[in-house]
């Protein structure tokens, strides 16, 4: 019965240390073991077994997933301007060498941070304003090379480092602003001016071609009666009623006065001043031959 007992004691020692020399690493994370104060092993994700009683002891757990780190740096321009930076770090460690990122360094975030205000405070003053804004995604490049070198012999990866912020001092943020305003303004200006010159521009040669045209119409109308009249002496000529030449210019021309004042009549509200003498439309038939008279030299229509 004692042999039993003593037995059952025995067991349960032995499962009482199996247990408590029993210890769960996670997923993405390590554990330095050390016994006696000395570095022992590196235990990854599962079920791990140290000797218990305080012979191992796990001294730290080490994440082995990417971790950020917001940065705020400050520094100035070229053109003496002082900026305020955004700097996100991304860093984990490296699996290889999980030793001297535990034990060669205590504070990583606090020496990244270090590293990077150092390399931008050398790297910024060597550019304008402008130039900050436009290089920003090579300066984070460099930064990233520098950095990574660094922190590598401490057993860190940098991933990426990005500049998500620059921000200039509020005078000259507002002086840029305005700046900016108004090269807009200007240029709408400019863009203003040149429409309304383009509408000018077009009025005229509307008009002008509306000029033009109706010149056109004109001097073809003339011609069209020229024309007619031509073509009426001709056949009053072959009809040989004995009539002169001027005799028939004078018939049609009459008749082609006639035909103007009845046009006039008929669409009212219209005002003419004629003649009030007898020998009024003989006048005007006279007046009529001689411009035709004067104009012979240059073009007989006839």
């Amino acid at each position: 019965m004692f042999g039993f007992v003593f037995a059952i004691i025995i067991l349960l020692l032995i499962i009482f240390l199996i247990l408590s020399g029993l210890y769960v690493v996670k997923q993405q994370t390590v554990a330095i073991v050390e016994r006696f104060g000395k570095y022992q092993r590196t235990s990854t994700s599962g079920i791990n077994f140290k000797i218990p009683f305080g012979v191992d002891v796990i001294a730290a757990r080490i994440q082995l997933r990417v971790l950020q780190s917001e940065i705020v740096v400050e520094t100035k321009t070229q053109d003496n301007v002082f900026v305020t930076m955004n700097v996100a770090t991304q860093y984990r460690v490296n699996e290889e060498n999980v030793t001297d990122a535990y034990y060669k360094l205590m504070h990583p975030e606090a020496q990244i941070k270090s590293y990077i205000e150092d390399a931008l405070r050398s790297s910024v003053p060597k550019l304008t304003l402008d130039e900050l804004f436009e290089k920003k995604d090579e300066i984070a490049l460099e930064v990233q090379k520098q950095v990574a070198e660094e922190m590598s012999t401490y057993g860190y990866i940098i991933v990426k480092t990005l500049i998500t912020k620059v921000e200039p001092d509020a005078e000259v943020k507002q002086s840029m602003n305005e700046i900016n305003a108004a090269q807009r303004k200007r240029v709408a200006a400019q863009e203003l001016a040149e429409a309304d010159k383009i509408k000018i521009v077009t009025a005229a040669e509307a008009e002008a071609e509306k000029d033009r045209l109706h010149g056109v119409g004109i001097a073809q109308q003339r011609k069209a009666i020229v024309d007619g009249l031509a073509e009426s002496i001709q056949e009053i000529k072959s009809a040989n009623v004995g009539m002169t030449e001027e005799q028939i210019m004078a018939i049609l021309l009459t008749n082609q006065y006639l035909d103007t004042l009845n046009t006039f009549a008929t669409q009212g509200n219209q005002t003419l001043f004629l003649p009030n003498t007898p020998n009024g439309i003989e006048d005007i038939r006279s007046q009529m031959l001689s411009a035709l008279k004067a104009d012979k030299g240059s073009s007989n229509p006839f």
